[in-house]
């Protein structure tokens, strides 16, 4: 038993005086003889005994009475099992991902813990709120009462490192109560050492009913024809027995398509057909899992004209004449006296083709060329240095050169999931005429073949940034050292190496990612370019590259949707952004991993377990209590005890 104020214990030294009191009470009484009162010495001598009992019960009963209210004053108490952490700072982690959309037995499992927190949470209790998206230091519920009922889904996936960091950040002399809200989905053992061992840590791990998902991937380009686009979406099932659903697809808000698709494994692709223009649109599904994921946005441009410039002997470029053809393609060819620097900026792909020699001035511009979003192939010249090779690609990555193999050999592998030749093959050929090369570079390169020869060196290989690829082969293609431009393979090859992701192909960006983006317009000093739509609008970071305009959205914007760059009130280009994919699977970690933490279902019994666990048993009640027994225990002595 332990006292508040043990100071007052002092006063038990004031028990001497009903001591004193009591003993100068009981003097000696003097003693008087009578002859013939032989009765009344008996009564006499009887009632001296009973009056002292009497007097000695008194005392005893005001020495515990004056006891008990000094104990009471001191106020003890039995001090508390977890009395240590009685001022421990309160944090509660709120996980608001797109996976808390899904529904549990009292409906959506983020709406359900937020009613939780409104309706438990003790109105005196500071603490501190952290969700994917918002942070609210030494608060209270009834501060952001308003906030929690508001709160909506984070497209930022629930990261347990990032907000351990935060409350760690968080500077200050007590330990730390953490209450951790989330599904679970994603949680990795990894994440979980982000914890710090002296925090005293619970979990509450809301369960959905529902598991079954489906999403919408992705959407690409399958096929150009003449007049038209042959798109495929892909689809991604989580779960098992899946239910026919509904898949439609529309452009600037009609719907221009319609199907129903059964999922027979977690992996499908629809097949649409539209007119080849500009799209603006999204594709959509309806089913009962996870809505954010039900819908993709994306934008098609109508194809632009692509500038092509080869700089080599013009008889040995002649292929390439055949392959850019003027329906689609700018193409120009100069030798390397005759070139013009001030057209290379203008041009979306360049072909180096076996030159002998690449003077530093155009090396240096093509290392800026492809900085801004142009592609570049090169192909060396069997009379060019190794050296001289390795240093100008050294510009773009690792890719070194070595000594020139005089020895033939066959092109027999194709990486047919690189971009590169993605959506070329139908299938996967393994019989087909391989093209060959009379004598090749040795190329060491941490990239990955494109093109590779019967002994697994590297024929085709690339070097990728954000926004531009440099191809580079290992051996000429003229026809004395190979027939590789008279193989089926070389078309597909150099089309799509001349191809700006920017003016071809579908947008459809991920918030967050980060990806840089490239437009054609002229700027002046002054001018911005803007992105909005109905709902929102916002200036995104941007760098004025000559006669483009390079910016990057980093976490912008809030919400998916299909939206325009803007140059004042002139519309630039359509842009779609969508949400990340990663929450789409809703089969939350093992939970197992969660045995060395307390888990609870709701966060009033984390509260009741807190407040019991360090909540002092206080006794200055039971003392006052008994001074009152005493102080009836000794009026019922005065009045009955004779």
């Amino acid at each position: 038993m332990q006292f508040k104020h043990p100071e007052i214990l002092y006063f038990l030294f004031l028990l001497v005086i009903p001591i004193l009191v009591h003993l100068f009470q009981l003097r000696r009484f003097k003693k008087e003889y009578f002859t013939n009162v032989k009765l009344l010495k008996e009564l006499s001598v009887q009632t001296r005994k009973s009056s002292k009992i009497k007097k000695w019960l008194l005392l005893a009963t005001r020495l515990l009475l004056l006891t008990c209210i000094v104990l009471a004053f001191a106020q003890p108490f039995f001090e508390s099992k977890d009395s240590k952490n009685s001022n421990n700072e309160m944090y509660i982690i709120l996980d608001n991902s797109f996976s808390m959309q899904a529904k549990g037995q009292k409906g959506e499992l983020l709406k359900r813990a937020v009613e939780d927190l409104l309706e438990h949470t003790p109105e005196n209790q500071n603490f501190s709120l952290i969700t994917n998206s918002e942070t609210f230091w030494n608060t209270d519920i009834k501060s952001i009462r308003s906030n929690l009922q508001n709160l909506k889904y984070s497209p930022s996936p629930f990261q347990l490192e990032s907000a351990m960091a935060k409350i760690k950040s968080h500077k200050s002399a007590f330990n730390k109560d953490v209450v951790i809200i989330s599904d679970a989905v994603g949680l990795e053992p990894k994440q979980l050492k982000s914890i710090d061992k002296d925090f005293n840590t619970f979990f509450i791990v809301p369960k959905a009913e529902q598991k079954n998902n489906i999403a919408v991937d992705r959407v690409f380009i399958k096929q150009t024809l003449d007049n038209f686009y042959e798109i495929s979406v892909a689809l991604s099932g989580y779960g098992k027995d899946f239910k026919e659903v509904p898949i439609a697809l529309y452009n600037n808000g009609k719907l221009i398509a319609k199907t129903l698709v059964k999922m027979e494994s977690n992996k499908k692709t629809i097949d649409f057909t539209i007119p080849k223009e500009n799209f603006h649109g999204y594709v959509t599904i309806t089913e009962n899992g996870l809505e954010y994921d039900n819908t993709l946005f994306f934008s098609i441009s109508k194809p632009e004209k692509i500038s092509v410039l080869s700089i080599g002997e013009s008889e040995k470029s002649v292929f390439l004449s055949r392959i850019y053809t003027k329906d689609e393609f700018n193409y120009n060819n100069y030798t390397l006296e005759s070139l013009d620097y001030n057209v290379l900026d203008k041009q979306d792909a360049i072909v180096l083709n076996e030159l002998k020699e690449i003077p530093q001035a155009l090396q240096t511009t093509l290392k800026s060329f492809v900085e801004k979003g142009g592609n570049l192939v090169f192909i060396p010249s069997n009379e060019n240095s190794p050296s001289n090779s390795t240093s100008f690609l050294s510009n773009f990555g690792n890719i070194q050169f070595k000594s020139l193999q005089k020895t033939e050999k066959l092109i027999t592998k194709i990486a047919f999931n690189n971009p590169l030749y993605s959506s070329v093959f139908e299938k996967q050929i393994t019989n087909f005429q391989y093209p060959s090369t009379k004598s090749s570079f040795t190329i060491n390169s941490s990239n990955p073949a494109i093109l590779s020869y019967e002994d697994q060196s590297v024929f085709l290989t690339s070097v990728q940034n954000q926004i531009a690829s440099v191809y580079v082969f290992s051996a000429a293609l003229n026809k004395t050292n190979s027939n590789f431009i008279n193989s089926p393979l070389v078309v597909p090859t150099f089309y799509n190496m001349a191809q700006s992701i920017q003016k071809t192909g579908i947008s459809a960006l991920t918030i967050g990612e980060n990806n840089p983006i490239l437009i054609d317009v002229l700027l002046e000093k002054d001018e911005i370019v803007s992105i909005k739509n109905k709902e929102e609008s916002f200036i995104p970071v941007q760098q004025i590259l000559n006669n483009k305009v390079k910016f990057s959205c980093n976490d912008y914007p809030q919400q998916a949707g299909n939206f325009e760059v803007y140059k004042q009130n002139e519309i630039l280009k359509n842009i779609s952004f969508n949400y990340n994919r990663t929450e789409s699977n809703l089969v939350p970690t093992d939970e197992s991993v969660l045995s060395d933490y307390t888990t609870s279902e709701t966060i009033d019994t984390i509260f009741t377990t807190l407040q019991t666990n360090r909540t002092d048993t206080e006794l200055w009640k039971w003392f006052v209590i008994l001074t009152l027994l005493f102080l009836v225990i000794e009026v019922f002595i005065q009045k009955f005890v004779k």
